[in-house]
């Protein structure tokens, strides 16, 4: 149902993953292929997808070994661009398994989201750099510290929204690739998500757009519904709106209590938002339009 881990081969060095998307032609499989092989790498696996069976959006996901990537790796994009990907219109991104996404996670007071990433990252479950840890509020230092993550608190509220976001735009460019919001309760304004310069992932509870407010699962209850679940999704200016990586959903009844179904809802939102960042820590995340393809 979901697409296997790349765990086992993120130990090696010259492992390299290929992502691409373009219009839909014949011959793409075979010039990426005949690129790969006349640069001396071997293909480990390779995923493709098409949105229609003629004229759709072509996405790729090629998983190759190549000896001596890292010395490479620069020419070898230089080189697929120029005799590849311009020719067929590509977008594409070329990577190295073994450098781990650097990462800094958003959190105010809520922990289960945020906990949950720090533990299965050192568990060896999420191959990525947790690089730092900002929050608006001062409550979580003491649960990050064990995890040896900088925990950094920079105030932020509606009041102070512009003076929050350039504290953290300060910290946040040019050493991260990915934020990761883990219940980070204040709204980002375009200025930032156009600066910050790297994609941002968001989790929330699946009522949206009904139950918009502090107490949706309040909400729920007295409505009696008898789903509940998650969405993580990358962030767009369009609040909660942005291409969807991943969800999941529990089943509840009338005998669960308003605490049952937030318990229930924060384990859902743990194992949705880990999903959704280990896909696009393994770089299996597609997008296009609204939408994405993991493969």
């Amino acid at each position: 149902m979901y697409p296997r881990s790349d765990h086992a081969e993120l130990p090696v060095a010259d492992v390299g993953r290929l992502l691409l998307r373009c219009p839909d032609r014949p011959g793409l499989v075979a010039a990426v292929s005949a690129f790969l092989a006349e640069a001396g790498a071997n293909i480990i696996s390779l995923d493709q997808h098409s949105t229609e069976q003629t004229g759709g959006i072509f996405m790729q996901r090629t998983i190759f070994h190549l000896p001596g990537l890292p010395a490479v790796r620069d020419t070898l994009e230089r080189e697929f661009a120029e005799r590849v990907a311009g020719r067929f219109g590509m977008d594409f991104k070329l990577t190295e398994a073994a450098r781990p996404k650097r990462v800094a996670i958003m959190a105010s007071r809520e922990d289960h989201c945020l906990l949950d990433l720090l533990w299965r990252n050192r568990r060896g479950e999420l191959n990525m750099t947790v690089v730092m840890v900002i929050a608006n509020h001062p409550e979580l230092a003491d649960q990050v510290r064990p995890f040896d993550v900088p925990f950094i608190h920079v105030p932020a509220s509606k009041e102070i929204r512009e003076q929050a976001e350039q504290r953290q735009l300060e910290l946040l460019r040019g050493n991260v690739d990915l934020v990761v919001l883990a219940r980070y309760m204040q709204i980002l304004t375009p200025r930032f998500l156009d600066e910050v310069g790297v994609p941002l992932i968001n989790i929330h509870h699946s009522f949206l757009p009904a139950f918009i407010g502090a107490a949706p699962y309040q909400q729920a209850k007295d409505r009696g519904v008898k789903l509940i679940g998650a969405t993580a999704h990358y962030v767009t200016e369009e609040l909660d709106e942005g291409p969807i990586i991943e969800q999941d959903v529990v089943r509840v009844d009338h005998r669960d209590t308003v605490d049952d179904l937030r318990r229930m809802g924060a384990d859902v939102e743990r194992v949705v938002l880990s999903r959704a960042v280990r896909w696009h820590c393994e770089d299996r995340v597609i997008r296009y339009g609204n939408q994405t393809v993991v493969l």
